[in-house]
């Protein structure tokens, strides 16, 4: 089984949220560890998960949420270290109101397709994100979409828990990347 690097967005995805629950849950799961998850900078965001798939055993499979998709797109466009693929939940739309002024350095979203796969997970209530805004993004970044209801941001303060709906996308997903694809 892949590897598999847990991405938490700006502050770091506390106690009641979905990727917490699953990290404790799953010995195969890891969080990457940026210098500052409350004052995000870029490069220390991109060195720091260049680091965690360095260290991988082979190449794992991403959970980003919220600013960490936006790392992932970043990342892919400066970086060549092959990983299986990305499962993006939440993506931000840098230019809404809500987006974070401490996340600025993140605002210019590379545009270029993926070369591993993707799945968006997106709210249709989100507000750091609308669906038409992920649907731009899959479109851009060769990415599937995947519609999760009316839940927020998908976070610790959408009451999810555990996210069972979200595990099975997930699950679904890993299963479905072939060997040749990552």
């Amino acid at each position: 089984m892949n590897d598999i690097i847990i991405l938490p967005g700006i502050g770091g995805s506390g106690e009641a949220h979905w990727q917490t629950r699953w990290e404790y849950a799953d010995p195969h799961m890891r969080r990457f560890q940026p210098g500052d998850w409350d004052r995000p900078q870029l490069a220390d965001w991109i060195q720091a998960l260049d680091s965690a798939i360095a260290s991988a055993s082979e190449p794992p499979l991403l959970v980003a949420h919220s600013l960490a998709c936006l790392l992932v797109a970043h990342w892919h466009a400066v970086r060549t270290r092959p990983i299986a693929g990305a499962f993006l939940v939440a993506v931000p739309d840098p230019t809404s109101a809500a987006f974070p002024a401490e996340a600025a350095s993140f605002a210019k979203v590379p545009t270029e397709r993926f070369r591993f796969p993707s799945l968006i997970v997106a709210s249709s209530n989100d507000p750091f994100g609308t669906i038409g805004y992920a649907q731009m993004r899959a479109a851009q970044w060769g990415s599937r979409l995947a519609e999760a209801g009316a839940v927020g941001h998908i976070n610790g303060k959408s009451g999810l828990s555990d996210w069972p709906e979200g595990r099975a996308l997930f699950r679904s997903f890993a299963q479905g990347i072939k060997p040749s694809e990552g």
